[in-house]
Parts: structure tokens; C-alpha cells; sequence
């Protein structure tokens, strides 16, 4: 059988010819996309800068297709497979380029991209199932996030064709589709969505957005009682007691703050349901105690080993457009601390200025690089904080506003501490390991110095831990611990106000571990079952200098060994001192991890080999 594009392409080699397209509207031949000469950055608005490397790569992508309508190519999700209803999700982004006028858009109405994009919903739709739920790994599976964020896309791009009056047997099937797929997605018994708790919150979320914004373009009483009762169960069912939003069992930073806190947003956008408002304090109170600013005004860094799925390092001061957290900004006005976590709109502004006089070519997104969420979180406008909001709403965050607590959030048999001292803020994630999360101490901040330990996730060798030979950190494993009033092994501490000295006592059957902290020193003493070592995760800056106390001076970006009884990390005025006691020999080296978006700062680990037991001070002074 020749294919749909062999048969239009040779059609377009007679005369008057046409093609008669699934919906049963008749088009002209449909060749490939022209691609577009160099973007006038000036011409677009600043709001609007978002879509320039979507019109880049509208071209490339749709002329990937395939003849059935299956976005080949690899553009977007995987597996890129034609049974993938998540790959089908850029329908909305050829709907907006179609519908949407602009001086910079010459595909505005263009038939030849409204064929591609009644092809494309063609094959999107061919793969829902009688329920109404798409697949995404499996041509049989009835899949939560296909489904659920299928209808965010499949409402929106619905939406666009009625306004541009276009493709109306193909809006009916879409309409019907999107019934269908809410009638399935709002099912309280469905265990695929609903869980207690639930596994995937984020995914849950974004089916609940995309019946926001279909049932308030249509009137369907029952569906609307029943995404009322789905904000009421989600609120109930997808929050942590620890503030989170549950990921694989337990908190994803990226997930919760980059994809879920966004959905929960467009859906208020839709229907104002206070129960959304609720969900995005409790997250943002838990935020505060995990996104560590640093002082020279470069960002935040994130307490990312307790993440369960991804590995979010970090967060620029300024987020210019594609910001995958912009929507966040909806909830600022009730919930004014999350200003601190977003981009004040007169830097934006200037990130935007500074982008439309940029004399470079607008690139092309990168294979996979595409989310078409970038686009379709821009239809709501946007009321980014100011700088005063901003500065206000930092200067609220709990590690600086007090210089004096202990923070323990609990949530199925993991702990998440924060101990706050002056001169210093501690970061612990003990009890279960879950997924790719890694437990013990996570990070150490300096209220001057910023972060000058910060572990990851997912990596054994870039975690606070005690490693055992073949690379076997206790941290890659479950940690349950004890808090105490004092030295490890005294008085318990169950909550309340924070004593003057702290103290935790956590292991496994081969190693324990006893951390006291008090004012501007960590005192961390480790008793293990056999020869191990020391992996301290450290932050280093491009003007930090590193010197064992035998006078060796290791290299920023190098590896340098020295048989020493410390090490000390000098960050302007401030000196974190390392003591271990004893000459051991002791290595420092750079790893390949980079943080922000200049990169300037960089992981590296501090290794020191024991015999089994080690008693290490950190000093701030």
C-alpha cells in the first residue's frame, strides 16, 4: 500500500488535485513544512519570547511524521514508539501555531499544518481505549499519565480549533474522547489513579488540570461534582505529612516543584478550588527547609539526595523563558513565601530585553528537549513577584529568619531534619531509603560561605556516607536514627523547642554514626565494623582555597592527596575547618557534577580512609 505522504506528493505533481483528510475535509496536497529563515528576535513580545525555539522546531518536527500521523523523529517522550500517546501530546503545539496570528508565525492558518495536525489527532486518538485511557509503555496498558496528561493537551488543542472554526468532525471526536477519558479519570475507585497514598501525584494532578480547563468550556454537571470531590480526595490523598507531594513512595524535587506545583496551578486557574491553595502551602512551608540560597545572589541550591525519581540540582536566580516553574507564581498572592522561589518580574524583564537584542540564532530545540507544557502554561498570563515581594518573601525563609531550631518532618518511616544553629544550617534524611534517595546527613550550609556540602541522589559516590570497599555507602540503604537533648545516647529529644546541643544516632548492622551539633561545629563520630571511609561532599567555588594542614594546597577542579590531620575550605571570609585527629592520608578530586547555569561551582569529594572508626569536627568560624 503506498503510504498517506508517497500519495500526496505525487499528487501535488498533477493538476488540481486534492486530498481528502480523515475528518472528511478536503485540502490541498500536503508537502512538508518549509522551514523558517533566521527568527527577528524583536519581533516577538516578551511574554511571548517562549514559543521563538517551538517555531524553530515546528518545521523539523512535522516533517518527521510518519504517514499514519505518529510524531516520529524522537521529539518528544519515550519510548518512540507509534503506540506512545504521550509523543501525540505536540498536537497542541501545532493547534497554537495554527490558530494564533502573529507577525513572527507564518504558519498562522496555514492548511498544510492543519493537515498535519488532523493526521496527528488522527493517530492520537486511534489509540485511546473504550474506557477512555491512553497507553504510553505498552499497547494494552491503560496508562495514568498518558491519560492524565492527555487531557490537559487534547482540552486545550480543542479549544484552539473552535476558536480558529476548523476541523469540525474532528472537534466532535475530540470532545467525545476528552468525556470519555474524564468519565475514566475521575472514578474514585480506579486504582490506576487513585491510591492512598497516592504513588504518583504529580501525574494525578495533570488529569485533573485538563478536566479543569475542558469543564469549564463545557457543561457537564456530573463531571463537574466529580472533579470537585478529585480536588477534596487529591488534597487528602497526595500530600505528605511532611509537606511533600508523594513520588515513588517518597519526595522528588523536581516533580513536586518543576511538574505537580505547576498543575495544581493551571487547574486553580480553571476552578479556584481552595483545596489547591491548601496543597501549595503545605509544599511551599516544606520547600523553605530544603532550597538552600546562597548569598552571592547566584540561586538556590537543593537538598537533592532525598529525591526518589530525578536529580534537580539547583535553581538560578533568574529562570528566563523555558521556565518550567512559572505558573508557580499563581499561588504568590496567597501563599507570598513562594515568591522567594520564583524570578522577580523586573529581572525577567531584563533576561527578556537582553534576548530580543542577542544577535544569535534562535536554535532549534533539542530532540526530547520539547515540552510542549512550556506553551500550553503560557495561555494563563502571568504576575511574577516583584523584587520587593521577592527580597520580603526570602528574607521570611525559616534558615534565615531564625538562627536557632530543630525541623523534624515524618511521613511513612522517613525523617527529613533540618537543625539550624549560628553559624550554621544541617540537613539529615534518615529511617527508610527509598528509590534513589540517599539517607544520613545531607547538607551543610554557612550563612556567609552559602552550601559547602550538598549530596546527591542516585550516586554513590557523591553522598555524605561512610563507604565501605566497592563503593558501599551506609547511605545507600535504610538509616533509622535517634534524636537526643545533647550527646548521642542521653536524653531523647521527641520534638519541641530546640536544645542547645543536638544529637543523632543513626546506622545499620555495620556501621553507627553520632552527630552532635551545637553552635558553629558539627562533631560527627563513626564506629564501623570494618575498614571504611570518609565521603564528604563538598561544594566548591572557582576562588575557594583548599589547604590540608600539612600545607598541601589541593586544585580547584583537580585531584590532590596528602597525608594531613584536616582540611580547610577558605570562602572570603569565612574558613570551614575539617578535623579527623590523626594524620591519615586523604584525598580531594573534582567530579564531573557542575551547579548553575554558569557552571562556575563544582562537586567535589573529600576522601579520608579509616580503620573502622573516626571521629571528625567541622568548624565555621
Amino acid at each position: 500500500m503506498l503510504s498517506r505522504r508517497i500519495l500526496l506528493r505525487a499528487a501535488a505533481l498533477l493538476p488540481a488535485s486534492a486530498t481528502v483528510l480523515a475528518s472528511g475535509t478536503a485540502f490541498a496536497d500536503v508537502p512538508d513544512l518549509t522551514p523558517l529563515p533566521p527568527l527577528d528576535r524583536a519581533s516577538f513580545a516578551p511574554h511571548e519570547q517562549r514559543f521563538a525555539p517551538y517555531l524553530a522546531t515546528l518545521a523539523p518536527m512535522v516533517n518527521d511524521m510518519d504517514d499514519s500521523g505518529f510524531f516520529a523523529g524522537g521529539w518528544w517522550r519515550n519510548p518512540a514508539v507509534a503506540f506512545n500517546a504521550r509523543v501525540q501530546e505536540h498536537v497542541f503545539t501545532l493547534a497554537w501555531f495554527y490558530a494564533n496570528a502573529r507577525p513572527w508565525n507564518p504558519y498562522a492558518g496555514d492548511r498544510n499544518l492543519l493537515a498535519a495536525l488532523d493526521a496527528a489527532l488522527g493517530h492520537y486518538l486511534s489509540l485511546q481505549h473504550s474506557d477512555g485511557s491512553f497507553p504510553e509503555y505498552r499497547r494494552d496498558e491503560h496508562g495514568l499519565a498518558p491519560t492524565g496528561f492527555g487531557l490537559g493537551y487534547l482540552a486545550k488543542t480543542l479549544r484552539l480549533l473552535r476558536t480558529a472554526r476548523v476541523l469540525p468532525e474532528r472537534q466532535a471526536q475530540v470532545a467525545g474522547a476528552l468525556r470519555t477519558a474524564m468519565t475514566w479519570f475521575l472514578d474514585p475507585g480506579n486504582t490506576t489513579v487513585w491510591q492512598e497514598p497516592l504513588d504518583y501525584a504529580n501525574q494525578t494532578a495533570s488529569g485533573l488540570a485538563g478536566s479543569a480547563f475542558m469543564l469549564r468550556h463545557e457543561h457537564d454537571p456530573a463531571l463537574a461534582k466529580g472533579l470537585r470531590e478529585a480536588f477534596a480526595r487529591i488534597a487528602a490523598t497526595g500530600v505528605s505529612a511532611a509537606g511533600f507531594f508523594h513520588e515513588e513512595g517518597g519526595h522528588d524535587m523536581n516533580y513536586n516543584f518543576e511538574v505537580m506545583l505547576p498543575e495544581l496551578a493551571d487547574a486553580y486557574h480553571h476552578r479556584p478550588d481552595p483545596h489547591l491553595v491548601d496543597m501549595a502551602r503545605a509544599f511551599t512551608g516544606f520547600l523553605s527547609y530544603n532550597l538552600l540560597r546562597e548569598p552571592d545572589g547566584s540561586g538556590y541550591l537543593v537538598n537533592v539526595a532525598p529525591s526518589t525519581r530525578t536529580s534537580a540540582r539547583w535553581y538560578d536566580e533568574v529562570r528566563p523563558d523555558p521556565d518550567r516553574t512559572a505558573l508557580n507564581w499563581t499561588f504568590t498572592r496567597q501563599v507570598p513565601l513562594l515568591s522567594a522561589f520564583m524570578t522577580a518580574r523586573e529581572d525577567l524583564a531584563e533576561a527578556r530585553a537582553a534576548w530580543a537584542a542577542s544577535t544569535d540564532e534562535v536554535p532549534p530545540l533539542a530532540k526530547q528537549d520539547t515540552s510542549p507544557r512550556i506553551l500550553t502554561h503560557g495561555l494563563n498570563g502571568e504576575r511574577f513577584p516583584s523584587r520587593r515581594q521577592r527580597a520580603a518573601a526570602i528574607a521570611d525563609l525559616p534558615y534565615l529568619r531564625s538562627r536557632d531550631f530543630v525541623e523534624l518532618r515524618r511521613d511513612r518511616g522517613q525523617d527529613f531534619l533540618y537543625v539550624r544553629k549560628p553559624g550554621l544550617y544541617l540537613g539529615g534524611h534518615f529511617g527508610e531509603r527509598v528509590s534513589r534517595a540517599r539517607t544520613g546527613l545531607t547538607f551543610l550550609w554557612h550563612p556567609e560561605a552559602g552550601t559547602v556540602i550538598c549530596g546527591l541522589n542516585n550516586n554513590n559516590h557523591a553522598c555524605w556516607s561512610t563507604v565501605f570497599p566497592g563503593q558501599r555507602p551506609d547511605s545507600d540503604g535504610s538509616l533509622p536514627a535517634t534524636y537526643f537533648r545533647g550527646a548521642p545516647g542521653g536524653r531523647e529529644w521527641t520534638g519541641g523547642p530546640a536544645p542547645a546541643a543536638f544529637g543523632i544516632r543513626y546506622g545499620n548492622a555495620d556501621v553507627t554514626t553520632d552527630v552532635l551539633v551545637t553552635p558553629g561545629t558539627i562533631r560527627r563520630t563513626v564506629r564501623a565494623n570494618a575498614p571504611a571511609t570518609e565521603q564528604i561532599p563538598l561544594i566548591v567555588q572557582p576562588g575557594d582555597v583548599l589547604t590540608f594542614t600539612d600545607g598541601t594546597r589541593a586544585t580547584f577542579g583537580g585531584s590532590t592527596t596528602a597525608t594531613a590531620d584536616g582540611f580547610d575550605l577558605r570562602r572570603g571570609r569565612t574558613t570551614i575547618r575539617f578535623r579527623w585527629g590523626a594524620p591519615l592520608e586523604a584525598t580531594v578530586a573534582a567530579g564531573s557534577v557542575r551547579y548553575f547555569r554558569d557552571g562556575a561551582r563544582r562537586f567535589h569529594a573529600l576522601r579520608i580512609p579509616h580503620q573502622g572508626t573516626f571521629d571528625l569536627k567541622i568548624i565555621a568560624e
